[in-house]
């Protein structure tokens, strides 16, 4: 287990076997000082323009009035689509994840009730969605999505999944809209394919990552940030390898001094691939979280990770994560934002 970790305003400190390694361990798309001032390119050529994952399965039927945003996947894509910020030739539609990938992380018997529709009423209660084959497919397709983002992370600089973020999912059970950890099943399988070792895993999202906390809790080569409301669901929290537990009504300048403050601990670390679960529930009035952000704010945070990742040359992979405003137009702007973002730093 990791050690018992410090606290400052809620500032887990990481422990010091994973801060061996400098930052700057990915494949070279770029040089940097870690600081966020980028490098002279390497000779590599140009960077070829991001990927991302798409599948029209991301967006499924469910119950009326039921408060999951289903569409919010469905207009993001459009809405970039449509004001020229990708090209369709961006688009990879990814296959269903296979169940040897899936069981890289979940249990063989976690699958097979999946799969099989053999969750118990407590398990469908955790969730929150109602089980349908449909359900599966979708929950297959959302993890592969992020293992292609990864990849063509590691050869391109970044990389991005018009879904994912299921941060919630452990081993052997499913809650808070989250079915497979698409994020831990990402990293087991680029270590299986040989692609890389080293992982971070910055996670943005109102609420803490916990089953990917729990998953490599006991794996030093994988560094897990988690910035979250520490007032909100899951109430028992897991230890991330830094945990920055926030208060309610938390703003912008707060929220970026400590982001930035965080980032230099996963610097630290050293990493060949981050993930980056760039959830939008940060927002102020979002239904599901606590804090106090502005649109222009977490468009600020997603300046910061991206670029501090993008000019140190470590490849990054962003997955969805989540977003509950009462006006859906608000949650798909402020995760079109992210895309915006990202385009500008790695444009094809």
């Amino acid at each position: 287990m990791r050690p018992e970790s410090e606290s400052v305003i809620g500032v887990g400190i990481a422990n010091d076997r994973q801060l061996e390694q400098p930052f700057g361990h990915g494949n070279g798309h770029g040089n940097g000082d870690g600081n966020g001032n980028g490098g002279e390119d390497d000779g590599g050529g140009e960077n070829e323009a991001m990927r991302y994952a798409w599948a029209d399965i991301y967006t499924i039927e469910l119950p009326a009035g039921h408060r999951f945003p289903m569409e919010k996947y469905r207009r993001c894509r459009e809405l970039l689509l449509a004001e020229g910020t990708i090209r369709p030739s961006q688009l990879l539609e990814p296959r269903l994840c296979p169940r040897e990938d899936l069981e890289r992380v979940h249990t063989p018997e976690y699958v097979s009730r999946v799969f099989e529709g053999r969750l118990g009423r407590d398990q469908i209660r955790a969730l929150g969605f109602p089980w349908s084959e449909a359900l599966v497919r979708r929950s297959r397709c959302s993890v592969a999505g992020t293992v292609d983002a990864a990849r063509r992370a590691l050869e391109d600089g970044g990389g991005g999944n018009f879904a994912g973020g299921t941060h919630h999912a452990y081993p052997d059970r499913c809650e808070g809209f989250c079915v497979f950890n698409d994020v831990a099943v990402a990293v087991r399988t680029l270590r299986a394919e040989g692609r890389a070792r080293r992982f971070a895993v910055v996670d943005c999202d109102v609420h803490q990552g916990n089953g990917t906390a729990f998953i490599f809790r006991d794996d030093p080569d994988v560094f897990t940030l988690s910035l979250h409301a520490r007032n909100n669901w899951p109430y028992h929290k897991e230890r991330s390898s830094l945990d920055i537990e926030l208060d309610d009504g938390t703003g912008d300048e707060q929220y970026l001094t400590l982001l930035e403050r965080a980032l230099g601990e996963v610097e630290r670390f050293g990493s060949e691939l981050v993930f980056y679960v760039a959830g939008v529930d940060p927002l102020a009035g979002d239904r599901l979280g606590r804090l106090a952000l502005t649109l222009d704010g977490l468009r600020s945070r997603d300046r910061l990770v991206l670029g501090r990742a993008h000019a140190t040359g470590t490849p990054i992979a962003i997955s969805f994560g989540g977003g509950y405003s009462e006006s859906i137009d608000d949650v798909v702007e402020a995760h079109a934002n992210t895309y915006r973002v990202a385009e500008s730093l790695f444009p094809g």
